[in-house]
Protein backbone atom coordinates (compact mmCIF):
# COMPACT_ATOMS: atom_id res chain seq x y z
CA UNK A 1 0.00 0.00 0.00
CA UNK A 2 3.06 2.12 0.51
CA UNK A 3 4.73 1.41 -2.26
CA UNK A 4 1.01 2.51 -4.22
CA UNK A 5 0.47 5.53 -2.33
CA UNK A 6 4.27 6.74 -3.71
CA UNK A 7 3.23 5.59 -7.46
CA UNK A 8 -0.27 7.26 -7.37
CA UNK A 9 1.23 10.33 -5.75
CA UNK A 10 4.25 10.82 -8.61
CA UNK A 11 1.69 10.14 -11.09
CA UNK A 12 -0.58 12.96 -9.82
CA UNK A 13 2.19 15.32 -9.52
CA UNK A 14 2.97 14.44 -12.73
CA UNK A 15 -0.18 15.22 -14.44
CA UNK A 16 -1.15 18.41 -12.13
CA UNK A 17 2.14 19.75 -12.95
CA UNK A 18 3.22 18.39 -16.12
CA UNK A 19 -0.47 19.24 -18.28
CA UNK A 20 0.01 22.84 -17.72
CA UNK A 21 4.06 23.03 -18.47
CA UNK A 22 3.12 21.02 -21.56
CA UNK A 23 0.43 23.40 -22.54
CA UNK A 24 2.19 26.49 -22.19
CA UNK A 25 5.16 25.38 -24.09
CA UNK A 26 2.34 24.41 -27.35
CA UNK A 27 3.19 20.04 -26.44
CA UNK A 28 0.10 19.59 -26.23
CA UNK A 29 -3.77 21.35 -26.66
CA UNK A 30 -5.81 22.90 -23.73
CA UNK A 31 -8.04 19.56 -23.76
CA UNK A 32 -5.12 17.54 -22.67
CA UNK A 33 -3.55 20.15 -20.98
CA UNK A 34 -7.02 20.84 -18.49
CA UNK A 35 -8.19 17.38 -18.77
CA UNK A 36 -4.50 16.40 -16.82
CA UNK A 37 -5.31 18.92 -14.08
CA UNK A 38 -8.43 16.85 -12.71
CA UNK A 39 -7.35 13.51 -13.07
CA UNK A 40 -4.16 13.75 -11.53
CA UNK A 41 -5.82 15.39 -8.77
CA UNK A 42 -7.88 12.52 -8.15
CA UNK A 43 -4.89 10.09 -8.51
CA UNK A 44 -3.28 12.48 -5.95
CA UNK A 45 -6.18 12.62 -3.57
CA UNK A 46 -6.16 8.42 -3.56
CA UNK A 47 -2.64 8.77 -2.78
CA UNK A 48 -3.37 10.58 0.23
CA UNK A 49 -6.00 8.64 1.51
CA UNK A 50 -3.81 5.43 0.89
CA UNK A 51 -0.59 7.12 2.87
CA UNK A 52 -2.71 8.07 6.05
CA UNK A 53 -4.14 4.67 6.16
CA UNK A 54 -0.76 3.43 6.05
CA UNK A 55 0.73 6.07 8.76
CA UNK A 56 -2.36 5.49 10.92
CA UNK A 57 -3.08 1.71 10.70
CA UNK A 58 0.21 0.12 9.57
CA UNK A 59 4.29 -0.06 10.63
CA UNK A 60 6.13 0.77 7.92
CA UNK A 61 9.76 0.29 8.34
CA UNK A 62 11.84 3.46 9.20
CA UNK A 63 12.85 3.96 5.42
CA UNK A 64 8.93 3.05 4.56
CA UNK A 65 7.57 5.45 6.39
CA UNK A 66 9.70 7.96 4.99
CA UNK A 67 8.09 6.86 1.35
CA UNK A 68 5.00 7.61 3.17
CA UNK A 69 5.44 11.06 4.55
CA UNK A 70 7.13 12.12 1.60
CA UNK A 71 3.75 10.73 -0.61
CA UNK A 72 1.49 11.80 1.82
CA UNK A 73 2.86 15.61 1.29
CA UNK A 74 3.29 15.82 -2.62
CA UNK A 75 -0.29 14.28 -2.93
CA UNK A 76 -1.92 17.14 -0.41
CA UNK A 77 -0.05 19.73 -2.18
CA UNK A 78 -0.76 18.06 -5.74
CA UNK A 79 -4.61 16.93 -4.51
CA UNK A 80 -5.71 19.48 -2.79
CA UNK A 81 -4.01 22.87 -3.70
CA UNK A 82 -5.97 22.81 -7.36
CA UNK A 83 -9.24 21.77 -5.38
CA UNK A 84 -8.90 25.06 -3.03
CA UNK A 85 -7.57 27.14 -6.10
CA UNK A 86 -10.23 26.45 -8.17
CA UNK A 87 -13.41 26.34 -5.44
CA UNK A 88 -13.25 30.07 -4.91
CA UNK A 89 -14.15 30.36 -8.83
CA UNK A 90 -16.66 27.66 -9.07
CA UNK A 91 -20.28 29.99 -8.23
CA UNK A 92 -18.55 32.35 -10.88
CA UNK A 93 -20.87 33.52 -13.65
CA UNK A 94 -19.51 31.01 -16.69
CA UNK A 95 -18.10 34.57 -18.53
CA UNK A 96 -14.93 35.57 -19.96
CA UNK A 97 -15.72 38.99 -20.63
CA UNK A 98 -15.55 41.49 -17.41
CA UNK A 99 -15.95 45.13 -17.32
CA UNK A 100 -17.24 48.25 -14.83
CA UNK A 101 -19.63 49.35 -17.58
CA UNK A 102 -21.78 46.66 -19.49
CA UNK A 103 -23.94 49.24 -20.75
CA UNK A 104 -20.79 51.00 -22.71
CA UNK A 105 -17.55 48.60 -22.55
CA UNK A 106 -14.12 50.13 -23.09
CA UNK A 107 -12.92 48.91 -26.79
CA UNK A 108 -9.32 47.41 -27.37
CA UNK A 109 -7.18 49.49 -30.15
CA UNK A 110 -3.59 48.67 -29.51
CA UNK A 111 -3.97 44.70 -28.73
CA UNK A 112 -6.50 43.74 -31.33
CA UNK A 113 -4.02 42.78 -33.41
CA UNK A 114 -2.08 40.53 -30.85
CA UNK A 115 -5.43 38.86 -30.48
CA UNK A 116 -5.87 37.43 -34.36
CA UNK A 117 -5.51 33.87 -33.76
CA UNK A 118 -7.45 33.80 -30.41
CA UNK A 119 -10.60 32.04 -29.93
CA UNK A 120 -12.65 34.44 -28.02
CA UNK A 121 -14.27 37.85 -29.57
CA UNK A 122 -14.25 41.03 -28.54
CA UNK A 123 -17.26 41.61 -28.73
CA UNK A 124 -19.21 42.04 -25.59
CA UNK A 125 -22.89 40.51 -26.06
CA UNK A 126 -26.14 41.22 -24.35
CA UNK A 127 -26.02 37.44 -22.20
CA UNK A 128 -22.75 38.51 -20.78
CA UNK A 129 -24.05 41.90 -19.82
CA UNK A 130 -26.80 40.42 -17.50
CA UNK A 131 -24.62 36.98 -16.29
CA UNK A 132 -22.38 39.66 -15.02
CA UNK A 133 -24.71 42.07 -13.48
CA UNK A 134 -26.18 39.12 -11.61
CA UNK A 135 -22.62 37.96 -10.68
CA UNK A 136 -20.22 41.06 -9.78
CA UNK A 137 -23.08 43.57 -9.22
CA UNK A 138 -20.21 45.97 -7.17
CA UNK A 139 -17.84 46.54 -9.87
CA UNK A 140 -18.77 49.72 -11.10
CA UNK A 141 -17.24 52.95 -12.56
CA UNK A 142 -14.44 54.54 -10.25
CA UNK A 143 -14.77 58.34 -10.08
CA UNK A 144 -11.28 60.03 -8.74
CA UNK A 145 -10.78 63.55 -8.33
CA UNK A 146 -7.31 63.63 -10.52
CA UNK A 147 -7.25 65.08 -13.76
CA UNK A 148 -7.10 62.37 -16.83
CA UNK A 149 -3.57 62.67 -18.13
CA UNK A 150 -2.34 62.41 -14.06
CA UNK A 151 -4.73 58.71 -13.90
CA UNK A 152 -3.40 57.67 -17.21
CA UNK A 153 0.26 57.72 -16.03
CA UNK A 154 -1.30 56.34 -12.20
CA UNK A 155 -2.70 53.00 -14.47
CA UNK A 156 0.14 52.70 -16.05
CA UNK A 157 2.10 52.24 -13.53
CA UNK A 158 -0.27 50.00 -11.15
CA UNK A 159 -0.14 47.99 -14.11
CA UNK A 160 3.40 47.75 -14.75
CA UNK A 161 3.59 46.83 -10.97
CA UNK A 162 0.77 44.23 -11.31
CA UNK A 163 3.11 42.38 -13.60
CA UNK A 164 1.58 43.42 -16.58
CA UNK A 165 2.46 43.37 -20.04
CA UNK A 166 1.62 47.29 -21.19
CA UNK A 167 0.40 47.85 -24.78
CA UNK A 168 -0.35 51.21 -24.61
CA UNK A 169 -0.70 54.07 -22.71
CA UNK A 170 -2.36 57.17 -24.13
CA UNK A 171 -3.15 60.55 -22.32
CA UNK A 172 -4.47 61.93 -25.40
CA UNK A 173 -7.34 59.35 -25.95
CA UNK A 174 -7.28 58.35 -21.70
CA UNK A 175 -6.96 54.54 -22.65
CA UNK A 176 -4.20 52.20 -21.14
CA UNK A 177 -3.77 48.61 -22.99
CA UNK A 178 -2.08 45.68 -21.33
CA UNK A 179 -1.86 41.56 -20.96
CA UNK A 180 -1.77 39.65 -17.90
CA UNK A 181 -0.37 36.43 -18.30
CA UNK A 182 -1.36 33.73 -15.45
CA UNK A 183 1.04 31.94 -13.51
CA UNK A 184 -0.51 28.29 -13.88
CA UNK A 185 -1.76 27.55 -17.33
CA UNK A 186 0.29 30.77 -18.59
CA UNK A 187 -3.18 32.08 -20.00
CA UNK A 188 -3.37 35.30 -21.86
CA UNK A 189 -5.93 37.92 -20.82
CA UNK A 190 -6.60 41.36 -22.15
CA UNK A 191 -7.34 44.88 -20.21
CA UNK A 192 -8.24 48.25 -21.06
CA UNK A 193 -8.36 50.69 -19.40
CA UNK A 194 -10.64 53.80 -20.26
CA UNK A 195 -9.96 57.53 -18.43
CA UNK A 196 -12.48 60.66 -19.38
CA UNK A 197 -12.69 64.02 -18.13
CA UNK A 198 -15.33 63.99 -15.37
CA UNK A 199 -16.69 66.80 -13.43
CA UNK A 200 -13.75 67.80 -11.08
CA UNK A 201 -11.72 64.87 -11.94
CA UNK A 202 -11.78 61.56 -13.94
CA UNK A 203 -14.22 58.68 -14.31
CA UNK A 204 -12.34 55.41 -14.75
CA UNK A 205 -13.41 51.89 -16.53
CA UNK A 206 -12.01 48.60 -17.07
CA UNK A 207 -12.58 45.88 -19.01
CA UNK A 208 -10.43 42.45 -18.64
CA UNK A 209 -11.32 39.86 -21.37
CA UNK A 210 -9.34 36.29 -21.72
CA UNK A 211 -8.56 35.13 -24.93
CA UNK A 212 -9.18 31.82 -24.26
CA UNK A 213 -12.09 29.46 -22.19
CA UNK A 214 -15.44 29.78 -22.00
CA UNK A 215 -15.77 30.72 -18.51
CA UNK A 216 -12.70 32.60 -15.72
CA UNK A 217 -13.88 31.11 -12.73
CA UNK A 218 -13.93 34.99 -11.51
CA UNK A 219 -10.12 35.64 -12.73
CA UNK A 220 -11.20 38.87 -14.45
CA UNK A 221 -13.51 40.72 -11.88
CA UNK A 222 -10.44 39.71 -9.37
CA UNK A 223 -7.91 41.51 -11.76
CA UNK A 224 -10.69 44.29 -12.01
CA UNK A 225 -11.16 44.74 -8.25
CA UNK A 226 -6.95 44.38 -7.93
CA UNK A 227 -6.30 47.16 -10.28
CA UNK A 228 -9.12 49.62 -9.13
CA UNK A 229 -7.84 48.93 -5.28
CA UNK A 230 -4.51 50.15 -6.17
CA UNK A 231 -5.33 52.68 -8.39
CA UNK A 232 -7.54 54.26 -5.80
CA UNK A 233 -5.06 54.29 -3.17
CA UNK A 234 -2.37 56.18 -5.10
CA UNK A 235 -4.61 58.90 -6.68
Amino acid sequence: MARWAARLAAAGALLVIGGPVLYRVGAVGLAVGLLGVPLGALLALVALVLSAIVLVGGRPTPSGRGVVLGACALSALTGLGPVLLVAPGLRAPAIHDVTTDPDDPPRFEAIVPLRADAPNSLEYPPDTAAAQRDGYPELATMTLSADPAAVVERARSVATDLGWTVVAADPTTGRVEASDTTFWFGFVDDVVVRIRPASGGSEVDVRSVSRVGGGDLGANAARIRRFLERLRAGV
